[in-house]
């Protein structure tokens, strides 16, 4: 996994993951949806960048 897209698949969990929280704190459902959405975009980028390592070994 190159560094850069390991440091944006990190990005997007952390801010997905605070996003989602946030959104469960005061109540608003449509801000929790958008964090979990981010965050899962980021789990996604890590796992395609994990299949790239694996191929390479």
């Amino acid at each position: 996994m190159t560094a850069n897209e390991k440091a944006k698949a990190k990005f997007e969990q952390a801010t997905g993951a605070a996003a989602a929280a946030a959104g469960r704190a005061v109540g608003n459902e449509s801000l929790t949806a958008k964090g979990r959405a981010q965050q899962m975009k980021g789990d996604a980028r890590q796992a395609k960048e994990n299949t790239k390592d694996i191929g390479k070994h």
